[in-house]
């Protein structure tokens, strides 16, 4: 099979046809090697190696030392709705979820954090940060902030969903506004995500509120865009 060698580049037109391929694989999987691939689209292994490069970027293939290009997992669609709690909806579709509890500190409310808790300015906060873990694998990183009167009640806390916790506490959450951006993860991001610090990641602002409006929760995430993807749902 021979590429097209038209206006694309040929690495970019192979990384292409890969690319296509790899639903054909399972997760986990590994690819033909270079020499196999160079021989079947009568290319070098050069243009391989940079057809490759480009899945590698993408989050698709993970290179392994003296093992070859394995293929990873497809990203994970998340459905976000207001009712939706993160846990229960990744348990839905068959996958196992973990929230370890990282941290737990105090700290002072930044101008845009009252804003959006209904606090006065450099009011005290408590902070959780926690890791959700998909199938064992990390996902993504979550910082959790509410009013320091939650103090008391979120001493109890010590991992798990969040959501379920509060609504075993008669406060169940509606998640009332998101924003979603991307960034490149901080060093300390990326090693906790074992992620590459060359790959964007997915950043969520979300406010939450109980059941007559009043916002408890401000959490930022920051999960892995090459194995995490939001569908929000209206």
């Amino acid at each position: 099979m021979q590429l097209s060698r038209q206006i694309e580049p040929v690495y970019r037109e192979l990384a292409d046809t890969l690319r296509r391929e790899l639903g054909d694989y399972l997760a986990g999987d590994y690819l033909p090697a270079e020499t196999r691939l160079a021989a079947r689209f009568a290319v070098n292994r050069h243009t391989v190696r940079r057809a490759i490069d480009e899945l590698v970027s993408e989050g698709s293939v993970l290179r392994r030392q003296g093992k070859g290009t394995q293929v990873l997992e497809r990203p994970l669609i998340y459905p976000m709705a207001a009712e939706s709690a993160y846990s229960q909806s990744v348990s839905a579709l068959g996958h196992g979820v973990e929230a370890r509890l990282l941290k737990r500190r105090t700290c002072l409310a930044s101008r845009d954090e009252a804003m959006h808790l209904g606090l006065a300015d450099q009011a005290p906060l408590i902070e959780l940060q926690t890791l959700r873990l998909i199938d064992n694998q990390p996902v993504s990183l979550i910082r959790h902030r509410f009013c320091a009167s939650r103090t008391e009640l979120l001493a109890a806390y010590t991992g798990g969903s969040l959501r379920q916790f509060f609504a075993e506490r008669d406060l169940p959450l509606t998640r009332t506004f998101s924003l979603i951006g991307a960034r490149l993860p901080s060093r300390e991001e990326a090693g906790l995500l074992m992620m590459p610090r060359h790959l964007p990641a997915l950043s969520v602002l979300t406010l939450s509120r109980d059941a007559v409006g009043q916002p408890v929760e401000l959490s930022q995430s920051t999960s892995r865009s090459d194995r995490f993807q939001y569908q929000v749902i209206t």
